[in-house]
């Protein structure tokens, strides 16, 4: 099997080299690519790239994922967003390659308190979300075989992230203040890539299964009580570890105004992945203790 990803730099992208390599041939790149296009601005680049390589599997794991900064530049977050993935689903079809694509839970309004299922009416509040959907309506369009999967709040023990951040301030700051009306699961990027190499496997074996899937940890978790659950968790670790803050206060998401809004409900029903791929998908609560004690 040969698989070609695309954006092997970001947190999902350098886990799915090591999820991936076992099932064959990995070839994989970045933006910055020399032996092959992996700039998402140049269409035909990423085009005669696939024509090129002819893989069996196309894994797309680039995106535009500043979410405030898509509010002031919607052309580039299309293209990166929608226009690169379709002309990948192309290219992906004319060469009969299995498409994988990663979207979010921006794509939905974030009304209500029942996770979101695949089936359910979209409504993205912001360009970063109406730029994703984007993208998933134009690879179904022009690639039937395709997986996408719906994830949030991804994290990595690679790179900045929310928990790091929170440790950072903690060492820094008495309180800390942190938005208590968002709910989410906090989702591993390791867990991502290996359900997707589990994913692909299947799907090239049964020649079955492909379409939209929602992929995230169990449970939830408001952004307060994932900031508590670091602290606490990272205290467990490593019972010598210096913080100065004594408490998370919660505060309303009108507290921190930014130029996108964001979803208040952000829970995603993975009923349908568990079904399909035969899958257990660990509480959020695991794969965030692992990743603190790696980078502690």
């Amino acid at each position: 099997m040969k698989i070609l990803l695309f954006g092997k730099g970001g947190q999902v992208g350098w886990e799915l080299q090591r999820s991936l390599s076992p099932l064959g041939e990995l070839i994989a790149l970045d933006f910055d690519s020399t032996d092959f296009c992996g700039d998402f601005t140049n269409l035909s680049g990423l085009s005669n790239t696939v024509a090129h390589i002819q893989p069996d599997v196309i894994v797309n794991a680039a995106a535009h994922t500043a979410v405030d900064k898509a509010e002031s530049e919607p052309d580039l977050a299309r293209t990166l967003n929608a226009l690169a993935p379709a002309a990948l689903a192309q290219a992906a079809a004319k060469c009969q390659a299995l498409m994988v694509h990663y979207s979010t839970d921006y794509v939905f309004d974030g009304s209500g308190t029942l996770p979101w299922r695949e089936t359910d009416a979209t409504g993205p509040l912001s360009v970063y979300g109406a730029t994703k959907l984007e993208g998933e309506q134009l690879i179904a369009q022009h690639c039937a075989r395709h997986l996408i999967f719906r994830t949030s709040w991804v994290y990595a023990a690679r790179g900045g992230n929310f928990a790091k951040t929170m440790l950072r301030l903690a060492k820094e700051k008495d309180r800390l203040t942190v938005i208590d009306d968002q709910t989410g699961a906090p989702t591993g990027a390791d867990l991502l890539a290996d359900v997707t190499a589990h994913a692909i496997r299947q799907v090239m074996q049964s020649k079955a299964g492909w379409g939209l899937y929602h992929l995230v940890a169990g449970g939830q978790t408001s952004w307060h009580g994932y900031a508590e659950f670091v602290l606490a968790e990272s205290l467990r670790h490593q019972p010598d570890l210096q913080l100065a803050a004594k408490a998370v206060d919660a505060v309303p998401t009108s507290a921190f105004p930014t130029p996108a809004k964001r979803p208040h409900n952000s829970r995603l029903d993975t009923q349908k992945i568990k079904t399909t791929f035969g899958l257990a998908l660990p509480q959020w609560q695991a794969g965030v203790s692992r990743m603190l004690k790696e980078v502690l």
